[in-house]
């Protein structure tokens, strides 16, 4: 695709040459024929040395100017849009049912629906129109997947799960496991019985939810783990049972809620996080990288860190606190050496 077409497409205005372009990648690794991006000032010595054959770049850039430069309002977002353009198409799902899928005659499948190789759907299922459900997924008894929902393989459905419409559903993630639920009794022989509290809830999906491979999402104990609409949760997250999410919330891999909290609107937990149970998270409220949440967050501060979580400044000085002590023994160190002999006992 030429320069001068793809500005035309992203809204943008071609400085240089009308070069062709094939891909998009980084500034550090783009090749002849890769269109690049940058929108930081800090970066601009990557813009003078790149191989890309043309650099996206801000409206208001005034930087190093490159062979070639479009100039978008957004050149991050700008990026995103060419990569679209010149990734090759996704694999389309016909419509139908494979020879070796198992699927119960009580099922309900919608129109349009594609249903892989080996997977299974089990008694009293739904289907909705235009889902996709590709190889080797086990559909448990009772579900229902909503309009347009794509779940890719390996991805488990326990029965009962519900899942909305337009939802994402990547590689191996398991929906409406059991969550952790025991109780342990001491006899009076001093014996030790571990009895398994029966997890009797279901899951439910919202509208417009991804999910990344191989996270968990477990079945409430009684009543449902329940995720709200437009939450976007990352590979290797960890959902406990009867947590609710009330939606547009993001989790980032290796995240984890415990059962019974609440996360409210807009939130984000970030990577390595933890949240302990029975515990309320406010909208809006960020928790930032391996952070641990022993108790509820009001909203009162919108970015808590550390463990336990506390607000950045608090979070700072406690940082800080270490060199501040070593560098006042270093100049109590400094005061003694300075002082005259005669004053040494007399302080």
């Amino acid at each position: 695709m030429k320069a001068s077409e793809l500005a035309a497409r992203l809204g943008g205005t071609l400085e240089g040459a009308d070069v062709e372009l094939v891909a998009c990648a980084g500034l550090e690794e783009a090749r002849h024929g890769d269109l690049s991006f940058c929108k930081d000032p800090r970066h601009s010595k990557l813009v003078e040395t790149t191989k890309a054959s043309a650099v996206l770049l801000s409206s208001g850039w005034n930087g190093p100017a490159p062979h070639s430069a479009i100039r978008v309002p957004d050149p991050d977002r700008a990026c995103m849009a060419a990569a679209k353009l010149f990734a090759p198409p996704e694999p389309m799902r016909a419509p139908g049912v494979h020879p070796s899928a198992i699927v119960d005659p009580s099922a309900k499948i919608g129109e349009g629906v594609h249903i892989g190789a080996h997977t299974v759907v089990e008694k009293g299922a739904e289907i909705a129109a235009d889902a996709v459900v590709e190889a080797q997924v086990f559909v448990g008894e009772g579900c229902r997947i909503g309009e347009k929902t794509h779940i890719y393989p390996q991805v488990t459905l326990r029965e009962g799960t519900v899942v909305g419409k337009n939802c994402i559903i990547h590689c191996g993630v398991r929906l409406g496991g059991d969550g952790y639920g025991f109780t342990t009794n001491v006899e009076s022989d001093g014996t030790v019985e571990i009895d398994k509290i029966p997890q009797l809830g279901i899951v439910e999906i919202g509208d417009g939810v991804e999910i990344g491979s191989n996270t968990t999402i477990d079945r409430a104990r009684i009543g449902r783990t329940y995720i709200g609409p437009m939450t976007k949760i990352d590979n290797l997250v960890q959902i406990g049972h009867n947590v609710k999410i009330k939606g547009y919330s993001g989790l980032i891999a290796q995240s984890g809620i415990a059962g019974s909290t609440q996360i409210g609107q807009g939130c984000l937990i970030w990577a390595q996080a933890g949240i302990s149970g029975h515990i309320k998270i406010a909208d809006g409220v960020q928790v930032g990288p391996q952070a641990g949440v022993p108790q509820s967050l009001d909203g009162s501060v919108k970015y808590v860190i550390g463990a336990p979580a506390e607000s950045m400044k608090e979070f700072g000085a406690r940082l800080l606190l270490p060199k501040m002590v070593a560098k006042l023994k270093a100049e109590v160190k400094e005061l003694k050496a300075a002082r005259r002999p005669e004053e040494v006992g007399h302080v």
